[in-house]
């Protein structure tokens, strides 16, 4: 049997406020609090889940693995209605060299690290 993806590991400052960030970005709850270490995921028994844990150095330079995060592809609307919603929530808009005629829209989280929304998609290759 093959390897799975368990978690996605995020290195952070703010342990806790960056789940916070993510828990609620993606509405999943916050599955576990310890001192260097905090769980967000669907479901305790989900088969992936993020995990914050304490980093040791600042963020430089552009991230070399980020989210495609997408809107629900039946909801006309949804894409901007959710960047707005996120950018409520904490992020910011970044430039990491995009021309302005891309199909996603980049974000970063509170502690700078950038991930996407993308037009809606239906399927992982559409």
């Amino acid at each position: 049997m093959p390897v799975a993806i368990h978690h996605i590991v995020i290195d952070a400052h703010d342990l806790p406020g960056l789940a916070r960030f993510w828990s609620q970005v993606l509405d999943w709850p916050i599955l576990s609090v310890k001192p260097r270490e905090v769980i967000v995921g669907p479901s305790p028994d989900a088969p992936l889940g993020l995990c914050f844990m304490p980093a040791g150095e600042a963020k430089s330079g552009k991230n070399r693995l980020h989210f495609d995060l997408n809107a629900d592809p039946e909801a006309p609307g949804e894409r901007e209605a959710e960047i707005e919603r996120i950018l409520g929530l904490g992020a910011r808009r970044v430039d990491v060299g995009q021309s302005g005629d891309e199909s996603w829209t980049v974000l970063a989280d509170p502690e700078g690290n950038e991930f996407c929304v993308v037009r809606p998609k239906r399927d992982l290759i559409g």
